[in-house]
């Protein structure tokens, strides 16, 4: 975590945690990728190699859908096929890590909630036990839709934005808890990298587990695996 992180985390623990899944907690990008050359048969925007899907990880999501040529009317339908693969595949495994992390936080007395495009089934299906310590569930949010989810979670649970914090690992993530008035840290282990976070201007780059707890105002010598 660089030291500007360090200072902007100072503040105090956050009350409310909301947490992105796919690339966040869960490693589904490999799944992704397959996916979403079936969906690129299927409804006829352009397929990629390995190498073009890495390069569009430095591009915002918008960019992402002009290079694959998406046309904006596709997007509700393209999402609900993905979904419905998703729905089909085994649950993507959670990163190393995070179910510790969860317990910890619970355990602490922050609230967690769980903001996410994917279906509450998927997700709660990859978390498994860790499920548990989710309060709020915001799922089957559309594409550019998580800062009306971010509010909604918010308003649902009583706590006004200056004492909630975010953690997602995309631009839009970023640009959904900035429109929500929450701090937002980016992990840099999903979907986009880490050059592009940090041109999106989050409050933290995070790039392990560990510096997450710790901006989270966890007592970093606790261990994090499991």
């Amino acid at each position: 975590m660089t030291r500007n992180a360090q200072d902007r985390a100072e503040g105090g623990r956050a009350r409310l945690l909301l947490l992105d899944f796919d690339g966040t907690l869960a490693d589904s990008r490999p799944w992704f990728l397959g996916a979403l050359d079936d969906a690129a048969r299927r409804f006829g925007f352009r397929r990629i190699t390995a190498e073009e899907a890495e390069a569009l990880r430095g591009l915002p999501t918008a960019a992402i859908l002009r290079s694959l040529r998406v046309r904006p009317w596709q997007v509700p339908m393209i999402a609900l096929h993905l979904r419905r693969l998703a729905a089909q595949a085994p649950p993507p495994p959670l990163f190393p890590g995070i179910p510790a992390l969860l317990a910890r936080l619970q355990a602490a007395g922050t609230a967690l909630a769980l903001v996410t495009s994917n279906a509450e089934a998927n997700a709660r299906l990859a978390l498994g036990p860790a499920a548990g310590a989710i309060v709020h569930w915001s799922c089957d949010a559309s594409l550019f839709g998580k800062p009306a989810r971010m509010r909604g979670v918010l308003a649902r649970a009583g706590i006004p934005p200056r004492e909630a914090a975010a953690i997602g690992d995309e631009i839009r993530d970023i640009e959904a808890a900035r429109r929500a008035g929450i701090r937002i840290a980016a992990v840099t282990w999903g979907y986009a990298t880490r050059p592009a976070l940090a041109a999106a201007r989050p409050d933290a780059l995070i790039d392990s587990v560990a510096d997450l707890a710790t901006w989270l105002g966890l007592d970093p010598a606790a261990p994090t695996r499991g």
